[in-house]
């Protein structure tokens, strides 16, 4: 190659190897500034609190009613008078309402016309008896048509008694089933009777909780009926047997309700507490991490987040108990905290770096 050809050969090499440096220098320089500029993550700290916590078991339940009970027809007849209407209180033993009992009562008349001329007879026979005149079979046959005659005409007033329709317990009329007039065969339903004092809540409670449920404990009821009034129970009865099917067992809880204001059918959502800590280092539930079966949480030092492994206990009204990993004096990030790694730079945004972690715990 000659002298002429060389020289603008190397002068395009030259052009080539500037373009390159020229386009990889602003690529470092964007790299450092980079590096340089670390941005602070704003978060939400607050400082745990100490306070009593409960181990809660939860449910739903619907209520019902302790006792309940048709009113059936004993006897046929025609429905002569009704005393009660649906919602009427009614004691044992009240006449709801009467049948026709005509016919029964001529029965019973009859009955009774039969029974008194055989008493009569046999208290002839008595005196013969005394005196010999008559034997001892033939008295013992009046005898024993005196007892039949006299349980007939028991039978026949039972009957009549029948026509009026009482309450077998103690409760409402929560439905009536006849008109007047209208005509019931024997067994027919006329009304039934709810009992409201007690009512009753079945809940069936896994198997895995059956050392934690006593008889006596404190039940919470809240029923959206109500608008958010808790109603205070208690469990009385625990089944004593584990059903292998579902592996659950049934607990009743008994309501008492003298104002009223539940009615079976309503739902409810149950609450059992069956343990208490005392004065122990609560955190939000919202705090509290959870990766690859660790539990965490950040905490602030030196305006860096750090992790803290902890041990977590009850868990109650949006608070956790933590029993280890954290002081009182510990700020721990309630807000801000997902996704958040280990030595990161943050910036602290509340009002107050000292404020009570019960100002962002949920309210019940």
């Amino acid at each position: 190659m000659s002298l002429n050809q060389l020289v603008p050969a190397v002068l395009a090499c030259a052009l080539i190897l500037g373009a390159c440096a020229q386009e990889e220098a602003p690529e470092s320089e964007v790299t450092e500034t980079e590096e340089e500029e670390v941005v602070a993550v704003p978060v939400e700290v607050g400082l745990p609190i100490r306070g009593d916590i409960y181990a809660v078991y939860s449910g739903t339940a619907p209520i019902e009613a302790f006792a309940e009970a048709d009113v059936i027809a004993k006897v046929a007849g025609e429905v002569r008078e009704i005393l009660v209407e649906e919602g009427d209180e009614v004691r044992k033993g009240q006449v709801l309402a009467r049948l026709d009992g005509d016919r029964l009562r001529l029965e019973l008349n009859q009955s009774e016309a039969n029974l008194r001329k055989l008493q009569r007879d046999y208290e002839r026979n008595v005196d013969l008896k005394d005196k010999g005149l008559i034997s001892s079979g033939d008295f013992d046959k009046i005898r024993y048509e005196m007892e039949a005659l006299e349980a007939s005409y028991n039978l026949a007033r039972l009957e009549l008694d029948y026509t009026q329709i009482r309450a077998p317990i103690d409760g409402v009329v929560s439905n009536r089933y006849v008109r007047l007039g209208n005509t019931v065969s024997v067994n027919d339903p006329v009304f039934e009777v709810t009992s409201l004092d007690p009512l009753v809540a079945y809940l069936h409670v896994p198997e895995r909780e059956y050392r934690n449920i006593r008889q006596g404990q404190i039940v919470g009821i809240d029923i959206d009926a109500l608008s958010g009034q808790r109603i205070v129970a208690t469990v009385t009865r625990v089944s004593p047997v584990v059903d292998p099917n579902t592996g659950t067992f049934k607990i009743t809880i008994e309501i008492s309700d003298e104002q009223r204001r539940i009615k079976p059918g309503m739902f409810g959502r149950i609450s059992i507490v069956y343990d208490q800590h005392v004065n122990v280092l609560q955190v939000p539930r919202s705090a509290i991490l959870e990766d690859d079966g660790e539990t965490s949480v950040f905490v602030v030092e030196d305006d860096k987040a750090v992790r803290r492994s902890v041990v977590t206990g009850y868990s109650n009204s949006g608070m956790i108990e933590v029993a280890e990993g954290l002081t009182d004096g510990d700020r721990v990030i309630t807000v801000g905290q997902i996704g958040l790694k280990d030595e990161a730079l943050v910036t602290v945004i509340n009002e107050s770096e000292e404020a009570q972690v019960s100002d962002n715990a949920p309210t019940d």
